[in-house]
């Protein structure tokens, strides 16, 4: 065997290894392309069915493709056009305002805005008699941006530690709190599903609610666990955020969006207020895995950072207090009553 011979046999290895390693990555991203597809035609509005014949052509066609065409990489090239197609297709998809809603979620509020004066209608204020047994009242209010003092979040467990629902309240001098909910817009019938939460399932809805609503709804009735902290901010900067809520909720009474459980959600949007205002917005994960939320606050300091983290936290629930308090006028004083930046 000549020396040529065996340097090119040896030289011509790294090649065909690196030849295989990209074709499986081509083939794992052909093959994760193909599955979301798949769930977005068997989640569409297509008749339901035509759905399940739909998604099967659909991924039969795009894993042959690459296949069955030469070179393979027309294939590929075909098949990631045919994914192409699907996503204009989908992003085409409209939301609706229109639809048979759940009672909760039925109205949509609105704010009008005059000078430093700000109208917010229809606050939603339910009587709870259970979880699913409710009857909805809802009020227009009037508040002084002069007297907008606080911004406290609301952090709520349902299940796993990882994930929370979150909720805004801002606190107005002799006015009381208004808080926002930022939640999926659910028809009669209809249940939550993570899974659908990814694939225009649901329209996306900011609940502008009193604390005895939604608070107690969470505490009392869901017997989930409700955490309360004060946010440090700058009073610009809560006027400028309260004011970003109030043109998405406007937003949302004009045009109907898409709710979706990794981009638009209650966190990330949340965020996204806040973001253009906020001197330390920079992305962290637990903004995705957002149990965590308040850890990762607390380390930017922007809770109360007098206490260790594991203290303030432990101090934060609010779900004996709540149910104390129940529908007392003054529930929102006695949930934060003692609480950590909170004690005057």
């Amino acid at each position: 065997m000549s020396r040529r011979s065996s340097d090119s046999r040896i030289t011509g290895r790294p090649a065909r290894a690196g030849r295989v390693i990209g074709w499986i990555f081509i083939w794992l991203l052909l093959l994760l392309l193909t599955g979301w597809g798949i769930m977005a035609i068997l989640y569409s509005n297509l008749p339901a069915s035509l759905r399940p014949w739909a998604a099967g052509a659909f991924g039969a066609i795009a894993l042959l493709l690459p296949l069955l065409l030469r070179p393979r990489r027309r294939g590929v090239i075909a098949s990631l056009c045919l994914f192409a197609l699907l996503v204009a297709w989908w992003i085409t998809i409209p939301p609706s305002n229109t639809r048979e809603w759940q009672p909760d979620v039925a109205v949509l509020p609105r704010a009008t805005v005059a000078g430093e004066k700000v109208t917010i209608h229809n606050i939603r204020n339910c009587d709870y008699r259970s979880e699913t047994d409710y009857t909805c009242h809802y009020y227009d209010q009037t508040f002084d941006l002069a007297k907008l003092k606080s911004v406290d979040l609301f952090l709520i467990y349902w299940g796993s530690p990882y994930i929370a629902h979150t909720m805004l309240s801002f606190g107005f001098e002799g006015q009381g709190q208004v808080c926002f909910s930022i939640e999926t817009r659910k028809e009669k019938g209809e249940e939550y599903s993570a899974v659908k939460g990814f694939f225009k399932q649901y329209e996306l809805t900011y609940i502008v609610a009193d604390e005895r609503d939604v608070v107690r709804l969470r505490t009392n009735y869901r017997k989930e666990d409700v955490y309360l902290y004060r946010l440090k901010a700058e009073p610009e900067l809560v006027r400028k955020v309260f004011l970003d809520y109030l043109r998405e909720v406007n937003r949302i009474y004009d045009q109907a969006q898409w709710y979706n459980a990794l981009i638009s959600n209650c966190t990330t949007n949340i965020r996204g207020h806040t973001a253009p205002y906020a001197r330390n917005a920079k992305f962290d994960l637990r903004i995705i895995v957002n149990g965590f939320l308040d850890e990762m606050m607390y380390e930017r300091g922007t809770l109360d950072t007098s206490l260790p983290f594991a203290e303030l936290k432990e101090r934060s629930y609010i779900n004996a207090r709540a149910q104390r308090a129940d529908k007392a006028s003054d529930f929102s004083r006695r949930i934060r009553e003692g609480l950590p930046g909170m004690e005057r």
